[in-house]
């Protein structure tokens, strides 16, 4: 189905008259698929991030909460992955899937309010998340950064998403800067299956997915709840035409396997645990080598092998487990809770398609077209021990935790075969290693630790019914950088009981990653018959020592949230709250620094290096705003909610390195810098109606993504050229389900059901080279989908 351009006027009309039309009776994120009074959402929804206070509603806490209930939207949702489904669902978080980015087309990176995917910290059960083991690099607008892996966990796992948007790293530990994401797994009994089957209207990108999830009590307190999810998705191509690249979204088999269990041990105590297996297989293309005529041949293709060209398949083989434990209780009112959570992630390349041209070389034209490249793995295990208690005669309430957490991370990078990086015939011929990704070499292998520590005091008085103030503290200490201190003040006020104004301040910092402390990558080229590496030199290496680069220190923010909370009936809210995020010394990847910049170079035989350094201070402010009605309509039932997050980032300053001055535009130039303040829509706004009467139902949901400026590549030479810029689209969302019965149903539907596209650009100054860079609501156009739900 192609976008008529005449269309989008009608959809911003439609959306407009949806608006008008509203009584705005506003409330949660998203709603309940097939309320009734005794399961609606309800405003009293108990929370469990943000405040260490039980039974604190979301309502009720000092800093803006998010509930995305999951397990109830899933079922007519077209989005099959957890972070498309948030992407399209809440505002302030954003996800794109990539296209010409080597690993980062397998690992979509996901982020909040516009900040990087390592400035937001992702718990599951209220326990840290370990992040992947890639480090996003070239092609990808995340570069520099590390996060975690959401597509790791199944859609079907998952009971409701908290999003936590304020700065909390004074009482939940690094990263958690732009916020936090809690993932709060299933714990209900029974089997349920799901089934689903989507493809774009371009005709490929071919989706297949089954989830069974199943839960089972345990004694008097207890469940047990397993899911099991396989989710096939086809490669998509978006090349113009005579484009021989493959431009689009990469193929991938995901497997998942998850669980989460709770069993009652004593009258007060529980024993609890979650965790999982993932295991990905993916192949994207990399960038088109010319066949017989052109510069490639002997350089980088064979006559013999690819006479006509090819386009090299990166695969990865991307393995995820993991598993927390723990123990819960209450004495005397106390409340402990004692646990341990381990995380790993292992990422190989498989490189096919390819040769190695130094081996063809040498071997009458003929090289291996199968690589193994090598790959990293990083692994997590942190300790707690919290413990809490809610004080009734202090004050008129006071809550007091506090807390020790004791975390060891390792990080690994491990060669490839020797053909994937090896030159063979010495003389510059043919290019060494695999083509599409050169394996990495054992120079370039490290096997890193650190451990850190940490202790916390959080603390909440009630001095009155309608007067709270928080504070929270946080001392820790990192074996690599030192040690850290961070608070937050809260206050939170209702001078009516529908009104609830809220407001906090607090410091917070980011731990540089191992990744970024030790990735090291080395790759061949030739230059006049000589070859000549190209290295992404590790953070402590002699070789950033003498470039002057300075070592890697943590990154600080100030975070100030102010904003309110309206509470009509139990029908409707209204939440606004605004924000500004001061970030000093940002991780960025530098630019490529040559020998002419860098005398050190020649003298290690390179042509270009690259180094993580702290270069950069930025400001972020912007506005959250959500709205919820739910009400009878034509004999059914209506809910409807409107969500719109407004996010600005600048970059304040550009920390040079001693040494360094006078070479900002490669330390981090113009195009770098396009990237960093656009890495998200200054306005995303998503606004959806969900109807159901009798066996009936649908949802219609409008999703907004505002202007996107995105930087060039002709600004590397010359600052002043216009960036990219990407105008404002409307994305349709449409779904028609049917209940057979109350435990079988039936959807059907489409995403972005118009086809909209990113404003087209000129391949030659995109990132990826294709006509758009991997932004807003991606370029793969309309995407149709029917799911069938079965309960037993």
């Amino acid at each position: 189905m192609k976008f008529n351009a005449n269309c989008l006027p009608l959809v911003q009309r439609l959306l407009g008259a949806l608006l008008l039309a509203w009584p705005f009776s506003p409330g949660v994120l998203a709603q309940d698929p097939q309320p009734s009074e005794q399961d609606k959402p309800s405003i009293v929804e108990v929370i469990t991030v943000g405040s260490r206070r039980p039974e604190r509603s979301k309502t009720d806490t000092p800093a803006p909460v998010d509930v995305v209930p999951v397990s109830e939207i899933a079922s007519e949702t077209g989005q099959l992955d957890l972070g498309q489904l948030l992407q399209f669902t809440a505002p302030s978080f954003n996800s794109n899937r990539q296209s010409g980015s080597d690993g980062s087309d397998h690992v979509d990176a996901a982020t909040l309010r516009g900040l990087g995917p390592d400035q937001v910290l992702v718990l599951i059960n209220g326990k840290r998340r370990h992040t992947s083991s890639l480090v996003y690099l070239f092609g990808s607008r995340a570069r520099g950064n590390v996060g975690t892996d959401l597509n790791t966990i199944p859609v079907a796992a998952i009971k409701r998403i908290e999003i936590l948007r304020d700065g909390a790293a004074a009482q939940y530990g690094s990263d958690a800067i732009a916020g936090v994401i809690n993932i709060v797994l299933r714990d209900d009994t029974g089997l349920d299956l799901t089934a689903s089957g989507a493809i774009y209207s371009e005709g490929d990108g071919e989706n297949e997915q089954v989830a069974l999830n199943y839960g089972h009590a345990i004694g008097e307190r207890g469940v047990i709840n397993l899911t099991g999810e396989f989710l096939n998705r086809e490669k998509t191509n978006r090349s113009p035409a005579g484009e021989p690249r493959v431009i689009g979204d990469a193929a991938t088999e995901n497997i998942n396997l998850f669980m989460n269990l709770e069993v009652g041990v004593s009258e007060y105590g529980t024993f609890y645990g979650h965790g999982g297996y993932n295991t990905r297989d993916g192949l994207a293309g990399a960038w088109y080598r010319d066949g017989v005529g052109s510069d490639d041949i002997p350089s980088r293709n064979s006559a013999e092998m690819y006479p006509d060209g090819f386009v090299p398949n990166i695969g990865t083989d991307i393995k995820d487990f993991s598993a927390a434990f723990g123990y819960r209780t209450i004495f005397n009112d106390w409340r402990f809770d004692a646990s341990n959570t381990y995380g790993s992630n292992k990422m190989t390349y498989l490189i096919s398609h390819t040769l190695n041209a130094s081996i063809a070389n040498i071997n009458n034209g003929i090289s291996p077209d199968r690589f193994d490249a090598g790959g990293f793995e990083f692994t997590q295990n942190t300790t707690n021990v919290d413990v809490s208690r809610y004080f009734t005669d202090i004050l008129q309430g006071m809550n007091f935790a506090a807390g020790f957490e004791y975390r060891i991370e390792t990080y690994q990078i491990f060669a490839g075969e020797q053909g994937s990086w090896d030159d063979y015939d010495g003389a510059g011929g043919g290019n060494a290693g695999s083509q599409g990704f050169p394996g990495f070499q054992p120079v370039d292998e490290i096997d890193e630790d650190r451990n850190s520590s940490a202790a916390y005091i959080d603390l909440e008085f009630q001095f009155s019914p309608e007067l709270m103030l928080g504070a929270a503290v946080r001392a820790e200490h990192y074996s690599d950088f030192g040690n850290t201190t961070n608070g937050k003040l809260a206050i939170s006020y209702k001078p009516t009981s529908q009104l609830h104004v809220r407001a906090s301040g607090s410091t917070g910092f980011r731990a540089p990653s191992l990744h970024q402390r030790y990735f090291s990558s080395t790759f061949t080229d030739f230059i006049a018959g000589e070859a000549a590496d190209i290295k992404l030199a590790p953070n402590d290496s002699e070789l950033a020592r003498l470039a002057g680069i300075p070592s890697l220190k943590e990154e600080t923010s100030v975070n100030w949230t102010a904003g309110f909370t309206y509470t009509a009936s139990d029908a409707w809210n209204l939440t606004l709250d605004g924000y500004l995020i001061d970030i000093d010394d940002r991780i960025v990847l530098t630019g490529g620094f040559t020998q002419d910049d860098l005398p050190v170079l020649a003298e290690e035989n390179l042509v270009e290096a690259r180094f993580f350094t702290n270069a950069i201070d930025t400001q972020t402010k912007g506005l959250d705003f959500t709205v919820n009605n739910r009400r009878k309509a034509l004999g059914g039932d209506l809910n409807s909610f409107l969500a719109l997050n407004y996010n600005k980032t600048e970059v304040k300053n550009i920390n040079t390195a001693p040494g360094l001055e006078g070479k900002e535009d490669i330390y981090f130039n113009q195009r770098e810098r396009m990237f960093v303040e656009g890495s998200a829509p200054e306005i995303k706004a998503t606004i959806a109606s969900d109807y159901r009467h009798d066996k009936w139902g649908g949802l219609l949901k409008f999703v907004y993504f505002g202007k996107v400026l995105a930087g060039t590549w002709t600004q590397i030479d010359d600052p002043t050229a216009p960036p990219q810029e990407y105008d404002p689209k409307v994305t349709t969302d449409l779904t028609i389900n049917y209940h057979f019965t109350k435990d079988v149903s039936l959807s059907a539907g489409g995403t972005n059901i118009f086809g909209v596209k990113p404003t087209s650009q000129d391949p030659n100054e995109t990132e990826n080279g294709a006509p758009w860079e991997n932004v807003q609501m991606g370029f793969n156009g309309a995407f149709f989908f029917t799911r069938l739900n079965v309960k037993f």
